[in-house]
């Protein structure tokens, strides 16, 4: 198991193989640029073990790109990322999860046919204990009664959910989540907040972009304005970006 990962799907639950690392999750001066227009610049954050980094801003801030940064899905045009006590083999984003907005299923296959893929494709082939982990994410998530039925017949709030499952079937110290809670009622958005304070007791961090509050205890904030600058990097008025 990866430093800093509690068993989420039992908050307050040690897995056996967990060893508590203290670790550092930075980023020092990015600055990205997506189809020829400057999205953000010179943005530092710092977000420690146990600790959440919530990113807040209207649309086109450039919350889900900074979040695509962390993940190593976007290369930025400046800056660097840093995770400290992590795992020096690795990159940051080989450490990471990453939920999007879009929900990656295959409606063919079952609820549990799509997690066991993604326990698969994520754990490099080493299986471990995946049925265990699978039922665990599920019972989570709350969709162990729907385990066998095709995800294509999942309704949006469903689908969000077993989504966010996958964040359970392999351990990783990092969750990267973009609007998380889109699409879930009441109850699951309960669920949301369970696994997740799980994750940081456990010594995970979470970087997460939302419009609206998460639950969680006194997370960081980093607020990120909407604006527009030129890939050079200099504002339409001539003046440097901020």
């Amino acid at each position: 198991m990866a430093p800093g990962c509690a068993d989420a799907a039992h908050p307050g639950r040690q897995a056996t193989a967990c060893k508590l690392v203290a670790m550092k999750l930075s980023g020092q001066n990015l600055a990205c640029v997506r189809g020829g227009r400057g999205v953000f610049s010179g943005v530092f954050f710092a977000v420690s073990t146990g600790e959440a980094l919530v990113l807040t801003g209207p649309n086109g801030a450039g919350k889900s790109s900074l979040l695509r940064v962390i993940a190593g899905l976007i290369q930025p045009i400046a800056g660097c990322m840093a995770l400290e006590g992590g795992d020096p083999e690795l990159s940051v984003g080989e450490q990471c999860h990453y939920v999007g907005h879009l929900d990656p299923l295959k409606p063919a296959l079952t609820v549990t046919e799509n997690l066991a893929f993604w326990a698969r494709f994520l754990n490099g082939g080493h299986a471990g204990d995946e049925r265990g982990r699978i039922a665990a994410g599920l019972e989570a998530v709350g969709l162990q009664d729907l385990a066998g039925l095709p995800a294509g017949y999942l309704s949006a709030g469903q689908k969000r959910r077993l989504s966010l499952a996958r964040v359970l079937s392999v351990p990783r110290p990092v969750w990267l989540l973009d609007e998380p809670a889109t699409a879930l009622d009441a109850a699951s958005q309960q669920r949301l907040q369970t696994v997740m304070q799980g994750h940081l007791a456990g010594g995970g961090l979470i970087v997460a972009a939302t419009h609206g509050p998460l639950g969680l205890a006194e997370p960081v904030e980093l607020p990120l304005t909407a604006f527009s600058y030129r890939s050079d990097g200099s504002a339409p008025d001539g003046d440097a970006a901020p």
